[in-house]
C-alpha cells in the first residue's frame, strides 16, 4: 500500500489507496526482521536493546470521490436521475425513454471505448444486446451494463484498430497514447485527429513532448521495464534461505530494487541524456537499505534519492543494478550463460542461437568445489558449444562479483557441514550456514579479442560503441511502440534516426522523438 519512515519520536502519517470491497489494512513492521518457527534470534539486537515500533492508533476515511456522479458513471449514464433501487440497497438510473437513451449512450461509450469516432452499424450491432435484455425484464441500468459488457469483449475495444499501410489520425493517436502513456488517448489527442492535424510533423513532435512531460508517461517506463528488462520477474525467484538467508524475505530490498531502475530510466528520459548511459554513469539512486547494500555512503529513509557514486564505485548505468543482477540469477547461484545471454539481447541486440538440443545445462555446484568458470572451460570441449560460449560468456563473466541479489562478492558463497560459517544472522533470524570459497575471476575476452579484467573495464569496453548501444534502445522502443520487431528493411530508418540523434549522444528522449517522427511508427 505505502511505507514511510518512522524514528524515536511519535510522527502522523497520511496515505492515500485503493482498497477492493472486503479488504483489510494492516501494519506492517516485519521489515525489521522476520522470525521463523525454529532457534531464531533478533539480527538487530544489540546490548543497548533492539528496535521497534509502536502503532498508538489508525484513523480511515473514505470513499474518496473528486465528484459525483463521477467520470466513469457520467460516461455510461449521462446525467439520467437516479433514484433507490426497488429492490436491495442500490441505487438504479431512470430513463423516461430507454430506447432513445440506449441508443445516446452507447454510442457516447462505444466512441470512448473504441478510441475513434463510432458508425452506426457498431451500434446496430451491438444495440440488440440492451433490446434483448429489456425485453427480457431487466431494469434500464442492468440492461445498459450488459451492453456495455458486450463493448469491452468486442475487437474495436480490445485491439487497436490499425490497417495496413499509412495510419490515419484516429489510429495514431491510439498508438501514440498507448505507447507513452500505456492508455488511451486522451481529449487533446482525439481533438486533433478529428480535425486531421495529428500526423502534421510539428503537431506530433509536441504531443510527443507533451505525452513524455506528462506525470502519466511513468505508465510508459514501468511497463517497458517490465518486458525490456524483465522487471516483471522481479519476484519470481526468492534468494536461498541456506547461501543467502542475509537477503532472503528482506522485501525492503526488492522494492528498492525496483524502484532505483524505473527512477533511473525516468531520469534518463527526463534528462534526454545519452543512450550510453544505460551501460555507465557517474550516479544513482538510493535508499538507506540500497545504500548499505552497495557499500555506498549511508543514506537515511526509505525514500530514494539521487546521488553521485565515488570514483572508485563499480555502480552505475544499469548492468550493476540490484534488479537486473536479480532477474538474471535464480537465487541459489549466478550463471554467466544466463547474464551473458540477456546483456546479448537485451543491451546489445546481438542475440546468440538457440543451443543445440540434447545438450546438458551446466549445474552450478554449491558445495564450493569448483567455480562456474571451471564448469564453463569443460562445457566449452564440446565442439559444438565452443562457438557460441565464446561470444556469450565472457559478459556474463564480467558480473561474476555480482551475487543473486546484486551484493559485492570477492569469494563464492558455499555450504560444507566440515568448513565453520560465516558469522552472522540472517534477516529470518537464523544463523548463516555457508563459508567463503573460491575466488570469483570477472575477466573476460569478447568476441572481437579485447580483453577485460573486472566489470569497470567491461563497461569501458561496450562504451566504445555508443552507435550499437543506442540502436538496441531504439529497436527495443520500436517493439514496444508498434509491437513489431525490427526486420532487415527497416534497416535504413533506423540508421537515420541514429544519425539525426548522433548530436547529443542519442539522448534517449531524441530517440523517442525520432522514432515517432519514422515511417517505423507512421505505417503498419
Amino acid at each position: 500500500m505505502g511505507a514511510f519512515d518512522f524514528g524515536t519520536e511519535p510522527t502522523t502519517h497520511e496515505l492515500d489507496v485503493y482498497l477492493l470491497a472486503g479488504e483489510m489494512i494492516r501494519p506492517d513492521c516485519v521489515r525489521f526482521f522476520r522470525s521463523r518457527p525454529s532457534n531464531w534470534q533478533n539480527p538487530l539486537a544489540t546490548k543497548e536493546g533492539q528496535p521497534g515500533v509502536a502503532f498508538r492508533w489508525m484513523e480511515v476515511e473514505g470513499p474518496l470521490q473528486e465528484q459525483w456522479p463521477s467520470k466513469g458513471h457520467r460516461l455510461m449514464f449521462g446525467d439520467l436521475p437516479l433514484q433507490k433501487a426497488a429492490t436491495g440497497s442500490g441505487i438504479e438510473v431512470v430513463s423516461s425513454d430507454p430506447d432513445k437513451d440506449a441508443v445516446r449512450l452507447l454510442r457516447s461509450f462505444m466512441d470512448a471505448a473504441y478510441r475513434r469516432p463510432v458508425r452506426q452499424e457498431d451500434v446496430q450491432q451491438l444495440l440488440p444486446v440492451i433490446q434483448g435484455a429489456l425485453v427480457a425484464g431487466s431494469s434500464f441500468t442492468d440492461a445498459m451494463i450488459a451492453g456495455y459488457t458486450a463493448v469491452l469483449c468486442s475487437p474495436g475495444f480490445l485491439f487497436l484498430d490499425e490497417k495496413p499501410g499509412r495510419l490515419e489520425d484516429h489510429a495514431l493517436a491510439a498508438r501514440l497514447a498507448f505507447f507513452l502513456w500505456n492508455t488511451a488517448p486522451d481529449a487533446e489527442l482525439r481533438r486533433l485527429a478529428d480535425q486531421g492535424k495529428l500526423r502534421e510533423p510539428a503537431v506530433l513532435r509536441a504531443q510527443t513532448e507533451r505525452l513524455l512531460s506528462d506525470s502519466r508517461s511513468r505508465n510508459f517506463i514501468d511497463a517497458f521495464l517490465d518486458y525490456w528488462l524483465d522487471l516483471r520477474k522481479l519476484q519470481a525467484t526468492s534468494p536461498d534461505s541456506a547461501l543467502y538467508n542475509d537477503y532472503y524475505l528482506d522485501d525492503a530490498l526488492v522494492e528498492a530494487a525496483q524502484e532505483e531502475t524505473q527512477l533511473f530510466f525516468a531520469e534518463l528520459l527526463a534528462k534526454d541524456l545519452p543512450a550510453r548511459s544505460l551501460i555507465s554513469t557517474d550516479f544513482a539512486f538510493v535508499n538507506e537499505r540500497l545504500s548499505d547494500h552497495y557499500a555506498l555512503p549511508h543514506v537515511e529513509g526509505i525514500g530514494l534519492r539521487k546521488m553521485k557514486l565515488p570514483a572508485d564505485s563499480p555502480r552505475g548505468g544499469l548492468l550493476t543494478q540490484a534488479s537486473v543482477l536479480k532477474v538474471t540469477a535464480n537465487g541459489t547461484s549466478t550463471s554467466p550463460v544466463l547474464r551473458g545471454t540477456w546483456i546479448m539481447e537485451r543491451i546489445l541486440g546481438m542475440p546468440p542461437p538457440p543451443p543445440p538440443p540434447n545438450l546438458p545445462a551446466v549445474e552450478p555446484d554449491i558445495r564450493g568445489a569448483h567455480t562456474i568458470r571451471q564448469q564453463l572451460d569443460l562445457h566449452r570441449n564440446e565442439a559444438s558449444c565452443a562457438a557460441c560460449h565464446a561470444k556469450i560468456d565472457p559478459p556474463g563473466f564480467a558480473l561474476e562479483n555480482f551475487d543473486v541479489m546484486g551484493g559485492w562478492r570477492n569469494q563464492y558463497r558455499a555450504i560444507d557441514e566440515k568448513v565453520a560459517p560465516v558469522a552472522g544472522i540472517g534477516k529470518g533470524g537464523l544463523k548463516f550456514t555457508f563459508h567463503y570459497g573460491l575466488p570469483v575471476d570477472a575477466s573476460g575476452e569478447l568476441w572481437d579479442g579485447q580483453a577485460f579484467h573486472d566489470i569497470k573495464e567491461f563497461k569501458a569496453l561496450l562504451l566504445k560503441d555508443e552507435r550499437l548501444i543506442a540502436r538496441n534502445l531504439l529497436r527495443q522502443f520500436a517493439l514496444y511502440a508498434t509491437g513489431s520487431p525490427t526486420r532487415f528493411t527497416d534497416r535504413d530508418t533506423i540508421e537515420s534516426i541514429l544519425s539525426q540523434t548522433q548530436g547529443t549522444h542519442y539522448g534517449v528522449r531524441d530517440l523517442i522523438h525520432g522514432l515517432v517522427q519514422s515511417e517505423l511508427f507512421l505505417n503498419k
